[in-house]
């Protein structure tokens, strides 16, 4: 595996033409210089200018683009993250409890309420602004594989917010080239590699290891006395109606989703919270992503492979594609729960990180924010000389940005795909003959 170093630096200076941060940075620097990137899987999606791409070996042209992407930025998916911290203020309030700041954060949580009903879980404004500036991009950055009568084959999962993002993106892409030949598609037919759930692997998700690990790391990070000394005029008293750890949690969750709605430019909870603050939320979330999705040693490590469906079917579909001389792209729209362990399964960028000690993570480099904010990617981009070419190579882009595989390559960032088939088809063979010759619990999904 490439030395931890190294895959933080790669990371930190692919990250850095998007986010603004350096290679000397931990993630605590990266918060202060934006403290929204705390926000893991509530992150905007980074809109800024993108770094140059390394030109391809010579002679060679993209043809192909194979791709999966998150919905854009969303509304919060169920009240729940929001009644929590108004139940808790108002029940303060019925007794006295609450200071004049508690008062304005008491009125704020209803108005963000109101401002979200009959939206949860909807694509925002900024959602669709998000999937068409990156087809654009696309479109701009690789122009012959979306030349003429190219073909884009759309697919979504049933989910709405998924389904408006696929057609935002397509709006834009047919704006760019009307003769393009499309197809769309939202069907549960499709679900099985799009959102497959994995019954045997969710049901390993979480171990009583796992949980007592993660209760010892989290548990420290989970309050914030200043917070109620801010809200409550006697803390103590609160703290017989109010839970400190829950009203902290999920006041910040509720203050920092707000980037990605309406409420955006007008919610002031965020300010409640330092910098510290945010960091502590960073980190538990950051260990909670990891170990439900990346390789955990506290959970047996197998996570990621929960996306090899995923995985061979984008392999599949691009070996049938280059028997033709046609160029186009598939494009598939879902959800953070599938580009995180897919990133994993993959390795992208030292994402395939093993360990039983969570504390290891942020000096690692396993940044959960780096992979999955709202519309985050994953491009395969495709090249060949011409349809004689045997030697077809491709080169990753996640959120943009050129990334690298674990796999050797002599040719970096790109790859020789007879390498790159070889290696991961085996990797999902080698797990499910594992998985195969185990005993399985009864009515478990495969």
């Amino acid at each position: 595996m490439v030395h931890r170093r190294f895959v933080l630096t790669l990371l930190l200076t692919a990250f850095s033409a998007c986010w603004s941060v350096t290679v000397s940075q931990s993630a605590f620097d990266m918060i202060r210089r934006d403290r929204n990137l705390s926000a893991s899987n509530y992150c905007i999606y980074p809109d800024s200018t993108l770094a140059p791409l390394t030109p391809a070996p010579e002679g060679k042209h993209p043809f192909y683009i194979s791709h999966y992407g998150r919905h854009g930025s969303r509304y919060l998916s169920n009240r729940k993250g929001y009644d929590i911290p108004y139940n808790y203020l108002k029940s303060a309030d019925s007794l006295g409890l609450l200071t004049p700041k508690g008062q304005e954060v008491y009125k704020e949580i209803r108005q963000i309420i109101d401002d979200s009903e009959g939206r949860w879980g909807d694509l925002s404004g900024l959602g669709k602004r998000q999937h068409r500036q990156i087809a654009c991009r696309m479109a701009e950055r690789f122009p012959e594989v979306f030349q003429g009568h190219a073909f884009v084959d759309a697919r979504s999962t049933v989910v709405n917010r998924c389904v408006i993002s696929m057609g935002a993106a397509i709006q834009q892409l047919v704006a760019l080239n009307p003769d393009l030949e499309v197809t769309m598609n939202a069907s549960k037919h499709d679900m099985w590699f799009l959102n497959h759930q994995d019954t045997l692997l969710r049901h390993r998700m979480t171990t009583p290891e796992s949980d007592k690990a993660y209760e010892a790391f989290s548990e420290p990070l989970a309050y914030n006395h200043r917070l109620m000394e801010m809200l409550f005029v006697n803390p103590d008293s609160a703290r017989k109606v109010v839970s400190e750890k829950w009203l902290n949690y999920y006041l910040l969750k509720a203050g920092l989703i707000q980037q990605n709605t309406s409420m955006g430019k007008r919610s002031k909870l965020v300010d409640l919270f330092s910098y510290e603050d945010f960091h502590c939320y960073w980190q538990y979330e950051n260990a909670w992503w990891y170990i439900r999705y990346g390789f955990s040693l506290l959970n047996g490590g197998e996570q990621p492979y929960s996306q090899r469906h995923l995985l061979r079917k984008m392999i599949n579909e691009a070996d049938s594609l280059m028997r033709w001389d046609i160029h186009g792209a598939s494009l598939r729209f879902g959800h953070e729960t599938v580009i995180l362990p897919l990133v994993c399964l993959l390795g992208i960028n030292g994402f395939d990180f093993q360990t039983m000690d969570l504390a290891a993570l942020e000096n690692h480099g396993w940044w959960a924010c780096l992979v999955f904010p709202m519309a985050s990617n994953i491009q395969f981009v495709f090249y060949r000389e011409n349809l004689a070419d045997k030697d077809i190579v491709f080169k990753v882009l996640l959120n943009e940005q050129e990334a690298m595989l674990p796999i050797p390559t002599d040719i970096a960032p790109y790859y020789h795909w007879r390498d790159f088939r070889e290696y991961y088809l085996k990797k999902i063979d080698d797990y499910e003959a594992l998985r195969s010759s185990s005993t399985q619990p009864p009515g478990t999904n495969p």
